[in-house]
């Protein structure tokens, strides 16, 4: 009896153990078969496959470490800033530009520190925050104002322009990437400095020329006067293009210029910058459509807000077709940064041609020009030469006359810009916290232009 119980018990330990050896084979083609998916068509024991499978998986492991080794040497020898941090914001690592842009040692990982404490920067932290909450690569330019420990080094740490790029990576960690922008900003002082001092050359002289030619133009019989009429009409056009530029200095020198706000009634500025232009307007037969309040009052300084409205009115009225209308449209809308914000929305849309879709993010650019055909046209050149060649100065007078009349049943050519305008508008408006944009308008497929500026409910009264 006790040898059939001892059979038994045999019996079942072995049973057992096959069982377990079955479940160890088993785990073990998984565990091959994932380290090494593409088996060799030779039959080998189970053994020998895991140990070929380790060693692939080794040599694998070997070729990463390699690669990311080799990338890390690539961030640290990049001419731009790298770094990274975690899901906690906490730096992990940096290379020596990025350390060099923020004023602050690569970390070491047992002794990992807060971004914010390490670089008192809140738009480089604000930029990491947005790029988790929106899940997408950020951007954003400022001046980073470096923090001293020590008094006597202060005046050392100069500020410096940057910008930033952000990508959101794996477990909440985001990758910033840096670069100054001074020798960018540098170059920018440069170019307006250099345009500064031109134009104040150039406004005495053409000041000269312009008296001279008022005092000719009344001493002269046509067709001489008629030279004389077009020399004051282009100086004129100069002059206006030089004040254009040093107004346009003076407001990029000075972002944020002593405005002299008042409270100013937005629809009566609206109507009389329109009735300082109506003359234009009645040459080709536009009219305005105005759509808003009839009474709105609002903190501004009427005198550079009337030239944001006269450059944009003006510009419509350039490329407008004739006959038509220009829709002028003003209404309160949320802020969508700041919901409980409200701002005054002002529209202005015309029926040309629009803007070309390439064109839209440089149309504020100064001496941008959307559409080359927009140019000023060669008349004057080509005049220039007929009477070059022997032509009397009667023809050639006749000729402007004839070439600045646009032929019954075609569009007008449009008349000449400087491409200071809009640039002149969009640093008015950024003056007084508002911004500007462009685009094409879907039901004319005119320019379509926005100004918002904020509002205030106590400081408006609209009927």
């Amino acid at each position: 009896m006790a040898i059939l119980w001892f059979l038994l018990g045999l019996a079942i330990g072995l049973s057992l153990l096959r069982w377990h050896h079955v479940q160890l084979t088993h785990k073990l083609k998984r565990l091959t078969h994932a380290l090494q998916p593409d088996t060799s068509p030779w039959s080998f024991s189970s053994t020998s496959q895991l140990m070929r499978a380790i060693t692939a998986h080794l040599t694998d492991c070997e070729t990463l470490t390699a690669d990311r080794e080799t990338w890390r040497h690539l961030c640290h020898a990049a001419p731009i800033g790298v770094l990274q941090v975690d899901e906690e914001n906490q730096l992990l690592w940096c290379n020596d530009q990025a350390g060099q842009l923020l004023s602050i040692q690569p970390p070491h990982a047992a002794n990992r520190r807060l971004l914010l404490e390490l670089v008192r920067s809140y738009e480089l932290d604000q930029l990491i925050e947005q790029t988790r909450i929106l899940q997408k690569p950020c951007q954003s330019d400022w001046t980073f104002h470096p923090v001293c420990a020590d008094p006597s080094q202060l005046s050392r740490q100069l500020s410096r322009p940057l910008r930033a790029h952000s990508i959101l990576l794996a477990d909440g960690c985001v990758g910033v990437f840096l670069e100054s922008r001074q020798e960018t900003v540098l170059l920018a002082q440069q170019r307006d400095r250099w345009i500064s001092d031109v134009a104040h050359e150039l406004k005495t002289p053409l000041t000269s020329v312009r008296l001279v030619a008022e005092t000719l133009q009344m001493r002269l019989e046509p067709p001489l006067r008629d030279w004389i009429d077009r020399l004051l009409n282009e100086t004129i056009r100069l002059s206006s293009l030089v004040q254009d530029l040093l107004d346009l200095s003076q407001l990029e020198a000075n972002p944020n210029p002593n405005l002299k706000l008042q409270t100013v009634d937005l629809t009566k500025l609206i109507q009389s910058t329109w009735f300082s232009l109506e003359l234009l307007a009645r040459k080709k037969q536009l009219q305005l459509d105005y759509v808003g309040p009839e009474r709105l009052l609002m903190q501004l300084d009427e005198s550079r807000m009337h030239r944001v409205l006269l450059n944009l009115l003006d510009n419509a009225i350039k490329y407008s077709p004739p006959q038509q209308a220009i829709r002028v449209h003003v209404s309160i809308v949320a802020n969508r940064s700041q919901a409980q914000d409200q701002l005054v929305q002002v529209e202005i849309i015309d029926t040309g041609l629009g803007f070309p879709t390439e064109a839209l993010p440089y149309v504020f650019d100064r001496f941008y020009r959307a559409d080359p055909s927009r140019s000023r046209s060669n008349i004057g050149l080509e005049a220039s030469r007929v009477h070059s060649i022997g032509k009397r100065a009667t023809t050639a007078s006749n000729a402007f006359a004839d070439d600045a009349q646009p032929v019954s049943g075609t569009q007008a050519v449009p008349s000449s810009g400087s491409g200071l305008g809009l640039a002149i508008v969009r640093q008015i408006v950024e003056a007084h916290q508002g911004w500007v944009q462009a685009s094409n308008h879907p039901e004319t497929q005119g320019g379509w232009l926005q100004v918002f500026l904020p509002w205030q409910p106590d400081d408006v009264a609209a009927t």
